[in-house]
């Protein structure tokens, strides 16, 4: 079974753990059974490599999320890289491209396409593999899940079938209505749409070459700037006349926002919490060094990052959007295919960094035109590389960089240090990289 996972989206909605690279699919909330987290994206692919049936995964995703990516599953994914961030259409479209002349999968195969995000457990995959055996009979060119709502709810789009059977027609794709409307089309048997799809792949190529006149993946790469912005929905399933829905009771979330991710969570505190015996629902995320005491507190979430600290009433953080895209300042966390940095103090003329090295990596070999740096190693060992020499480094050595100096550090055990930038001009856009030497 080929899966397109689609990972995407800016965060905004999970703010201050996710920003603009640090999406909500990279937060790690959920306990592991040897006390460590991990993230969404990270349970959803370990729950696809743990099936009994054969599944080949390839993630769909934009350029910015890579790094996370590869630091937090490996390698070994398959991804398929969008240039720039456009909606689910031109995403899908490319993924599929990618399968069928990069992968060599045939036309004549389906693929299921689904959101990276879910909290799912193993019967949505189960559910995702007679999905794509429903599709396989040939009843409708495309075929959807649809999730039966345990609420009326104005978050999601609905699917109108034509029957309450397992499998129905779909008569009418809804937009995300007010709550009475919302209470109707649970009346009529109506599905919230979950973002998967099925389809053989030789229908996608049809389509995506009626809607742009190429379907070819070096086509589509080099014109995707130029894509329309508009979802698979708009786009395809809504003008589709011959498209099935299959109903799908089981364990689904949507956690899109810290209402809802929340409901989702092992413990009502991760990282340094406290909060008192007069607290009611209340949920604490904090990965300051820094402790967070909460008292007195009823429905509420307090998340604390280096990105910045909300106290929210529950349901209100649901409508936090509006209040975050106003907010504009440098990202302060991300994770690379290399390790991560955590921005710790930023002055006028100078920025101090935390940096963290995953055993064997090492940062790209690079310079900087504008500024100076002074590195402090703080754990571990490995050598540094300057314009072609290689020097060995350990805890507690000191070495500074000058503007123009070709640098890297490659770290044999994990390396932590701290990095001071000194200079009038410091931007992320100040970095040149270069081909390693000397090594």
């Amino acid at each position: 079974m080929n899966i397109l996972l689609l990972s995407g989206g800016s965060g905004k909605r999970l703010w201050p753990l996710s920003n603009g690279i640090r999406s909500k699919q990279f937060i790690k909330i959920f306990k592991r059974s040897d006390g460590s987290y991990e993230s969404m994206l990270q349970r959803v692919y370990r729950q696809l490599r743990s099936l009994d049936f054969e599944v080949d995964i390839t993630i769909a995703t934009n350029r910015a999320q890579v790094s996370a990516i590869r630091n937090q599953i490996g390698d070994k994914a398959d991804l398929a890289i969008e240039p720039c961030s456009r909606d689910t259409f031109p995403a899908i479209a490319l993924a599929g491209a990618y399968l069928v002349d990069v992968k060599g999968i045939s036309e004549e195969e389906f693929a299921v396409v689904c959101p990276v995000d879910p909290y799912v457990e193993r019967d949505y995959f189960e559910a995702l593999k007679m999905l794509a055996e429903q599709a396989e009979k040939g009843e409708a060119r495309l075929v959807l899940m649809g999730i039966e709502p345990a609420y009326p709810s104005e978050k999601y789009g609905y699917m109108i079938p034509e029957k309450k059977d397992r499998i129905s027609k779909v008569l009418a794709f809804k937009e995300k209505p007010d709550l009475e409307t919302a209470k109707q089309y649970m009346e009529q048997g109506a599905l919230w749409n979950s973002g998967v799809f099925v389809f053989r792949l030789s229908y996608l190529i049809e389509q995506v070459r009626k809607k742009l006149g190429y379907c070819d993946y070096q086509t589509l790469l080099e014109n995707y700037a130029k894509l329309p912005k508009i979802s698979f929905d708009c786009a395809i399933a809504e003008k589709e006349d011959s498209i099935q829905v299959m109903r799908f009771g089981g364990t689904w979330k949507d956690l899109g926002t810290w209402n809802t991710l929340t409901e989702a969570m092992d413990e009502v505190v991760i990282g340094d919490g406290r909060m008192d015996d007069t607290c009611e629902n209340v949920y604490i995320l904090n990965e300051l060094d820094m402790p967070v005491l909460a008292m007195g507190l009823r429905d509420v979430i307090i998340s604390a990052s280096v990105e910045g600290i909300l106290v929210s009433d529950r349901e209100q953080s649901s409508y936090m959007k509006p209040f975050v895209e106003d907010m504009h300042r440098q990202i302060r966390f991300a994770e690379k295919s290399w390790g991560s940095f955590k921005v710790i103090d930023v002055e006028e003329e100078s920025l101090t960094i935390k940096v963290t090295l995953n055993p064997g990596h090492s940062m790209n070999y690079h310079s900087h035109e504008f500024r100076d740096e002074v590195w402090t190693v703080i754990s571990g060992r490995g050598y540094t590389v300057i314009n072609g020499k290689r020097k060995p480094v350990k805890t507690g050595d000191v070495t500074f960089l000058r503007a123009g100096d070709r640098h890297t550090i490659i770290a044999d055990t994990g390396v932590e240090l701290i990095e001071v930038q000194l200079g009038r001009e410091i931007s992320v856009r100040d970095k040149k990289k270069h081909e390693l030497e000397g090594v």
